[in-house]
Parts: structure tokens; C-alpha cells; sequence
């Protein structure tokens, strides 16, 4: 019988609940270290987020969309024309994005999340309510304004010229909107919220959430087998934790041990669907990123998920100490390099910090430091939703 595995995991679950027995004592301490090492770097991005007037899917508009002004659209990153013929439909080339296909409306909800991170970062660390202010202009274009507002679904994204004209998998479109609604939680705490517009924007996240719950492109995701599957989950928790949804938490936390994470990881603490992928080495980091936030957003008083072991020994623990040494040294990467963006990985990865977080891990924290944390690559920043951390260690 092979010990190691379970023996990993019992040291895992034992040091975990020991660090995670401190509680909010233990996150607001790492809040006070994260902001010390990291203060000019937040107060830099918080005065260019001072800068930046509201832009919303209403600002660009693509002929090809089947839906309307209002409604958010996107398209398949890696379907591209049939050389056959230029009406044929398009066809795929997995791995390699087009740079023909419309992504203005993914760019302005990029570009709104970079923006409502780094004015509630600015705000954890000075105190200075104005720049809540500000982000209360753009959360009320995106949320609130009639002439502006995005309508609450995802009917029309990843669309595919001549197949498609959406796809359940454009759901993963709105992992921009997590570090938007962390955003949220802390202007409302701070009583930088009026009544009216709070009410407004907790009732777009509700009929969201309802969406994404029910109709059935939200149900193709949240089966999805692989990182798909996984950013539904970490969605869902962040929204219905933000509207107080308890059942879709529950829901999530259940899945996350259910599904996510023993049908996902392998004995090794890989992700094999990811591996097999044309990038398996950004997919690999983003889903694990994507679990270490499903584990941040849920876990509390009540649920452990950094903790959580399954019973053949999978946890979070394990995936992380999986990926450090190809983070730490990509040239041991023992697998094929990406077909893209090879060269623009890794970054500060959530995980290490928020490793280092729940497992008190300082090798997690020293790498973090050292990792490029203003990435401008394009592809980087639609792969990496969590670009604030200090917003999420803030209670």
C-alpha cells in the first residue's frame, strides 16, 4: 500500500487547520504585509483608475453580434476563416487566437475590472473614499445606467461565425466581474453604496446569477469537465456570496468537493485535462488559480475548503505543490511548452499568495513578490481575473 499520498494529505489537513484556526487575525496580518511590500505599486494603479472614464459593452458594437446594443458579445478565440472558401463557416485551430475576432466588449470588462480592483486597493490601503467614489461612476454605467448597462446574460458570447451565434463556454467571459463584485462588497461595507444604487446592482447580479443557473448555456458550463467547469463554480460562489444567495454557495462549496476537485486533480496534484491541452502549461496555472479563489471565496467559520480533503487525498494543498517548482523554474516544465504566449508565463499567480495565506507557505510569498504583478499582455490579463489580492485578505 502507498502511504505517501494520504500521509501528504493528513500533513496538509493538519497544518491547514492550525493556520486556519487563527482566522481573520491570520489574513489581516498578511493584509498589513502585503500592503507594506506592495503600497506604491497599488497607489500607482489607484491614480491611473482616477483617470478613467466609464466604457461599457455600448461603447463598440460588431454586424456579425445577433444580439443588441446592450447585450455583451465575444467570439470563439480560436475559430478562424476556411481557406475554402470565405462564407464557409469557420474552423478551429485550438490554441491559437485570431486576431480578427471581436473582442472590444471583453476588453471593456477587462479594462473595468483592472479599474474597480485597483480603486478598491487604493482605498484599503489610504482610507480615501474618493476613489470609491469613483468606482461608483463606472459601476453605474455597467449596472445601473439605461443608456449604458450591460443586460444580465452571457446569450452571445464565444460566438462562432456560421456555427454559433453563442456558446455556453462565453460564460468564462465574465471571470472579470470577480474582483468587480469584491470591489462591491467593499464599497458597501464602507457606505460608498447609496441605497438606490446598491438595490440596482444587487438585482443585475441576481437576475445574473439566475441566468447562468438555469438557462441552458449555463448549465452546458457548469458540466464542463475541465477549467470551464471550474470558473462556473468560482462565478457563481463570488456572485451569490456578493447577493447573499446561500443555496448557490452551498451549491458550490458542494461541488467544489464533489466534482471540482476529485474528478479534476490527479493523485500528483495535476490537472490531466488541462495537460492535454495545446497551452497546458497556462491552463494549468489559470484553473489552479481559479480553484484557490473558489477556496478563498467560500471557505469561512463553517467551511474549510483549504482544508478539505477528498478520500483518496486530493486538496489544494497538493495542486499547489504540484505547480511551484514549474512556477519557480519553468525550464522543469516536463511537458510540451504552449503553442502561445510561452514566453508571458508565469505572473503573480493568486495561488501562491493565497497559498501562502491559508498554509502560512513564505517560499509561496517570496516567489509572488519576485513575479511580474502588472502584467499588459493581452492574453495575460484575460487569463488572470484576481489582480488585487489586497481587496480579497480585507474584512
Amino acid at each position: 500500500m502507498n502511504m505517501r499520498i494520504p500521509l501528504l494529505s493528513l500533513y496538509y489537513l493538519l497544518f491547514s487547520a492550525a493556520v486556519f484556526a487563527q482566522g481573520p487575525a491570520n489574513e489581516q496580518a498578511w493584509l498589513q504585509r502585503v500592503i507594506k511590500g506592495q503600497r506604491k505599486e497599488i497607489l500607482t494603479h489607484g491614480a491611473w483608475a482616477m483617470q478613467q472614464t466609464p466604457v461599457t459593452v455600448t461603447a463598440a458594437t460588431c454586424a456579425r453580434s445577433a444580439g443588441g446594443k446592450h447585450d455583451f458579445y465575444s467570439e470563439g478565440d480560436y475559430w478562424w476563416p476556411n481557406p475554402a472558401s470565405a462564407d464557409s463557416p469557420y474552423i478551429q485551430k485550438d490554441g491559437q487566437t485570431n486576431p480578427d475576432n471581436f473582442v472590444e466588449h471583453r476588453r471593456a470588462m477587462v479594462r473595468f475590472s483592472r479599474i474597480m480592483g485597483a480603486l478598491a486597493a487604493a482605498y484599503v490601503v489610504s482610507k480615501d473614499k474618493t476613489y470609491l467614489d469613483k468606482a461608483l461612476l463606472h459601476a453605474r454605467a455597467w449596472f445601473v445606467d439605461e443608456a449604458t448597462r450591460m443586460n444580465p446574460n452571457l446569450q452571445y458570447a464565444q460566438a462562432i461565425k456560421g456555427r454559433a451565434t453563442g456558446r455556453g463556454i462565453g460564460i468564462i467571459d465574465t471571470i472579470h466581474f470577480l474582483e468587480v463584485v469584491q470591489a462591491l462588497h467593499i464599497m458597501e461595507k464602507a457606505g460608498a453604496l447609496p441605497p438606490q444604487d446598491l438595490q440596482a446592482i444587487k438585482a443585475w447580479f441576481s437576475d445574473y446569477l439566475q441566468w447562468m443557473t438555469t438557462h441552458p448555456y449555463g448549465l452546458d458550463e457548469m458540466k464542463a469537465a475541465n477549467n470551464h467547469g471550474t470558473c462556473w463554480v468560482m462565478q457563481v460562489a463570488a456572485f451569490a456570496k456578493w447577493v447573499g444567495n446561500k443555496h448557490w454557495m452551498d451549491f458550490c462549496t458542494q461541488r467544489y468537493q464533489e466534482v471540482l476537485l476529485p474528478k479534476q486533480m490527479a493523485a500528483d496534484g495535476s490537472f490531466p485535462l488541462e495537460l492535454k491541452r495545446t497551452k497546458p502549461y497556462g491552463y494549468s496555472l489559470f484553473n489552479l488559480d481559479a480553484m484557490t479563489m473558489v477556496c478563498q471565496i467560500l471557505s469561512d467559520g463553517k467551511q474549510h475548503l483549504w482544508q478539505f480533503t477528498t478520500a483518496d487525498g486530493k486538496n489544494m494543498g497538493k495542486g499547489m505543490a504540484y505547480m511551484y517548482p514549474f512556477v519557480q523554474n519553468k525550464g522543469r516544465w516536463p511537458f510540451a511548452k504552449d503553442v502561445m504566449y510561452w514566453d508571458n508565463w508565469p505572473v503573480a499567480q493568486p495561488f501562491l499568495l493565497f497559498g501562502a495565506v491559508a498554509y502560512n507557505n513564505q517560499d509561496y510569498y517570496r516567489l509572488w513578490l519576485k513575479l511580474e504583478h502588472d502584467p499588459q499582455v493581452e492574453e495575460v490579463l484575460r487569463n488572470l481575473p484576481v489582480r488585487n489580492p489586497v481587496i480579497w485578505l480585507y474584512n
